[in-house]
């Protein structure tokens, strides 16, 4: 049998002491009520208490977050607005012991993660992280993809929780590391014009003001963006004649609104939920580096000499 991590043990006897909690609550209960169950229900050593120096939360509240996710998706928890949510589904699983109730969990993490990703980035022969024969490289892109997945769900889940605001705020945020724009402050005076027929707001293409694109950042709930709202929003821009636009949303985009933006003549990018995320954790926006690890190779120059 394959020895069990350290960091997983402790993950599922915290979210399971957490998911029961809220089930002896009547099935719904607040997080920070949850965190305060646990800590009457599970015994936590010095390395469990041990604050993580990245966000300054215990190693236990940390992979409380972190693995809470993976019972999300996996349709045994649902979250809103601060409150825990054990689902039937979550009641069914908890007659587990808690090692078995956490495998439940990664297994349907993985199911919805296949689900998110396209028919053709799937490959069937693909090796496992932990394969001796895979390259040290490919192990490491191969853990570093699946735990920016796990950040990207919970990087929406915290989206969709903001005001429409903080959203905004956000946005303003991503689009200036990625070059656009020219000084925060003047990105976010633009970004305030909002609500002018169909247009959110505004930024410079570059840090001259050449040019400017129109935005349209939209919080959504779990929903799909369909091709009439980007007719609005293109409706939008002919009135300001404008040709450029970018249309965020923590949503996603229908196959039909997808191509009605691929045909046309203005210059409309569509980014959904899951680009957002990857853009966020791309230009370290809402995240930060917990761990870097370099590989090295042989410097054959050096023996040859």
């Amino acid at each position: 049998m394959k020895p069990r991590a350290k960091s997983k043990e402790l993950a599922s006897v915290v979210l399971y002491a957490g998911m029961t909690a809220v089930q002896e609550a009547g099935g719904k209960l607040p997080v920070k009520d949850v965190k305060a169950a646990i800590c009457n229900k599970v015994t936590l050593d010095n390395w469990a208490t041990e604050i993580i120096e990245s966000n300054g939360l215990p190693r236990w509240e940390t992979y409380l977050h972190f693995f809470s996710i993976n019972a999300t998706k996996a349709g045994f928890l649902e979250k809103e607005k601060g409150v825990w949510r054990i689902t039937s589904s979550g009641i069914e699983v908890l007659k587990l012991t808690p090692w078995e109730f956490f495998e439940k969990t990664m297994e349907g993490f993985k199911h919805w993660k296949l689900s998110q990703v396209a028919p053709a980035n799937e490959s069937t022969d693909a090796h496992d992280e932990s394969d001796p024969l895979v390259p040290p490289e490919e192990q490491m892109q191969s853990i570093q993809s699946e735990s920016n997945a796990s950040l990207s769900a919970e990087i929406l889940e915290r989206l969709k929780a903001m005001s429409w605001q903080a959203f905004e705020a956000v946005v303003v945020r991503v689009l200036l590391d990625m070059g656009y724009g020219g000084s925060r402050k003047e990105a976010g005076r633009a970004l305030q014009k909002s609500g002018d027929e169909g247009i959110d707001g505004i930024i410079n293409e570059d840090k001259l003001g050449l040019d400017v694109i129109y935005i349209q950042a939209k919080k959504w709930a779990d929903t799909t963006v369909g091709r009439p709202e980007i007719q609005k929003f293109v409706g939008a821009l002919a009135g300001k004649q404008a040709n450029k636009g970018i249309f965020i949303t923590t949503a996603r985009f229908s196959e039909e609104a997808r191509e009605y933006a691929g045909r046309l003549q203005q210059k409309v990018v569509l980014i959904d939920g899951e680009r957002l995320a990857s853009l966020m954790i791309e230009h370290n926006v809402g995240v930060t580096v917990s761990h870097s690890f370099t590989l090295k190779r042989i410097d054959s120059d050096f023996f040859e000499e």
